[in-house]
């Protein structure tokens, strides 16, 4: 990659030097890539390598193995957003998410779209109900990516592809009610907007979540970046107590 330019998602951004910054972007055409911005931590910088923001960056490298230079224009910002808690704590989580996750340099042009769409979702919605459900959508999606993907096709038990009901914690394949009977308390509830589609109402959201945050703690992630799985779990307990407020 000797020069990329594209439009990128702001995914991480750490101090480097006195003034300088590598930030981690993920772009469609080249997937996540690193680079070392001069000036980073500057006063005119900083509120563009923000987090979830979305910018136009330009990567310069002699060879592959070198950190490419990096320089980025806004193209929007979602820093309001960092006033909302519950928004910063999703942009926080899918982003570190995605920076930890992703191998550098490989195409995942549907993750770009999915976190784009996860990141709008929540701009246009701060309260949660409009992007809870595509935040399990998208975790599932990245597991899927990283070699850690649920097979929600067919029941394991008995083959059928209808009435699919729970998962399986240790294989991740789906199990339909009438397979399911006997071992219900054994499995991970499925929740039915992710087989047929629509729209979940709190606790089949939170049965997702549950879902794939099983299979998160288990994928190369939680190994390497614990810090980022605790992240998560705050976001979760969040949403679980601006749900139980709303409830009173």
């Amino acid at each position: 990659m000797p020069r990329l330019i594209a439009p990128a998602i702001v995914c991480s951004v750490l101090a480097n030097g006195e003034h300088g910054a590598v930030a981690r972007l993920l772009t469609r055409e080249a997937g996540l890539l690193a680079g070392y911005v001069r000036g980073g931590r500057s006063r005119r910088l900083k509120p563009v390598l923000i987090p979830g923001n979305l910018v136009q960056a330009e990567f310069r490298a002699r060879t592959e193995e070198q950190l490419a230079q990096l320089t980025v224009e806004l193209e929007h910002s979602r820093a309001p957003l960092l006033a909302e808690p519950l928004a910063s704590a999703a942009i926080d989580w899918t982003t570190s998410l995605v920076a930890a996750a992703l191998p550098e340099g490989q195409r995942y042009p549907e993750l770009y779209d999915a976190l784009g769409g996860v990141l709008d979702a929540v701009e246009a919605a701060p309260a949660a109900r409009g992007w809870a459900q595509a935040l399990v959508s998208f975790e599932l999606l990245l597991l899927e990516r990283i070699g850690f993907g649920l097979d929600l096709s067919r029941c394991a038990a008995t083959d059928a592809s209808g009435d699919l009901a729970y998962v399986s914690p240790n294989s991740g394949a789906a199990v339909s009610r009438a397979g399911a009977v006997g071992y219900e308390a054994r499995l991970l509830a499925l929740p039915a907007f992710l087989t047929e589609g629509g729209t979940g109402d709190w606790e089949a959201i939170f049965a997702g979540l549950a879902l794939t945050g099983h299979f998160l703690a288990r994928s190369p992630v939680a190994e390497r970046r614990v810090d980022v799985m605790e992240t998560r779990r705050r976001l979760v307990d969040r949403l679980k107590r601006v749900h139980a407020t709303a409830s009173l």
